[in-house]
């Protein structure tokens, strides 16, 4: 518990620092008066470089948090999108950075070195160029957690996955790169990561993003038939990602997938069996699970219910709201046993949801047709993970 809140309380710190900085610490007297002009010549272009040169060397050597911050400010409000300027700006950028991160290799203690890692990597961020995708692509495996989550951060930023994505400057080999690392780190990521890897696999226009986002909901299965899942209320936005996968029913789920796609009632398969083990988490964990962890449960399937379950099952569901009313009874396990069963399904029945889009819970190709979701394993006898 304690490591998860020092967690947010150093990601916040840095966060905040990031949007409220306004004053100017460095020279931008030259700076602004080449942002003025509609065409630059070579003198500009070399204003441009001594400015982000003068800017990251002083980000580098400052030790102040809120200094820092206003350096990233002047930075970033910087930025044009006149094309001559803004292409020696992310050239001069690359380069400025890229010697930052050299530099931070010599800074002492370690825990001002992690600080200026993480303030230049909150400037990739905020700079949105897919030309400094590989910086942050080079530190998705550091072992410091805060740093991994701004190197995310800067991958899976919207504007990068639109960059990824666009007709002019669309680029597979970068995108199929960035996917595979993100594969490679999901195993060893905490919630508050995993859900960016979710959006960006949901939103990158490549085959493999949907490999991503499967491999992301067989994580948190994988986590809760472990009884290890952490702050189970992210699994709203997981669910929410998966069920936007899914088609509706004008699109037949059991039809042949295009050649680019994923198999719908896969992912039907994933987010059916993930809503199904926040279920039997809640239920069968009642009685040792603690008050957060029982609130975020009962979020999520209050939220998907209303949010994912209404729209997927076309109106035609008979137990709208029961799962709400169930859990709104208190400790009455069985009501909502029950009323899971109805939607999901069980050993003897194939639920509504299941029968509703065509799919069922066979873990194998040739195995027998499952007409239920893996059951949730007892909790092991040790403590519970805390949130």
């Amino acid at each position: 518990m304690k490591i998860k809140w020092a967690f947010f309380t150093v990601l916040t710190a840095f966060f905040v620092l990031a949007i409220n900085s306004n004053a100017v610490a460095v020279n931008t007297k030259d700076i602004d008066a080449v942002l003025k002009k509609d065409v630059i010549d070579d003198q500009d272009k070399k204003i441009i470089d001594d400015f982000l040169a003068q800017a990251v060397l002083e980000l580098v050597k400052t030790k102040d948090f809120t200094s820092i911050a206003q350096v990233r400010s002047v930075i970033l409000s910087r930025k044009s999108a006149q094309s001559q300027y803004a292409q020696q700006f992310s050239e001069s950028a690359y380069r400025h950075i890229q010697k930052g991160f050299e530099q931070t290799q010599t800074l002492r203690p370690e825990e001002r070195k992690t600080n200026v890692i993480i303030s230049l990597l909150i400037l990739i961020d905020g700079l949105e160029d897919l030309r400094l995708a590989d910086m942050a692509m080079g530190m998705l495996k550091d072992e410091n957690t805060v740093i991994r989550y701004w190197a995310v951060h800067c991958l899976t930023n919207p504007a990068i996955v639109q960059q990824l994505n666009s007709d002019t400057t669309s680029n597979p080999d970068l995108a199929m790169a960035i996917t595979e690392l993100l594969k490679e780190v999901v195993q060893t990521s905490k919630p508050e990561i995993i859900v960016h890897i979710a959006r960006f696999a949901t939103n990158i226009n490549i085959p493999e993003g949907g490999e991503l986002l499967l491999q992301v909901a067989d994580d948190r299965i994988k986590r809760y038939a472990e009884w290890t899942v952490t702050y189970e209320f992210y699994d709203i936005i997981i669910l929410k990602l998966l069920e936007s996968k899914i088609p509706l029913s004008s699109q037949s789920i059991g039809a042949p997938a295009p050649a680019a796609s994923l198999s719908k009632p896969a992912i039907a398969r994933r987010f059916a069996q993930l809503y199904s083990y926040v279920i039997q988490r809640y239920i069968k964990g009642n009685n040792v699970l603690n008050d957060t962890q029982k609130q975020h449960l009962a979020s999520v399937m209050i939220e998907i219910e209303e949010k994912c379950i209404s729209r997927l099952m076309g109106g035609t569901q008979t137990t709208a709201r029961a799962i709400r009313r169930a859990i709104e009874r208190g400790d009455n396990m069985e009501a909502l046993l029950d009323e899971h069963n109805k939607l999901l399904g069980d050993e003897t029945n194939a639920g509504q949801l299941p029968l509703k889009l065509g799919f069922d819970y066979s873990t194998t190709p040739n195995g027998p047709k499952r007409t239920a979701p893996i059951p949730l394993p007892e909790k092991p006898q040790k403590p519970v993970t805390n949130n």
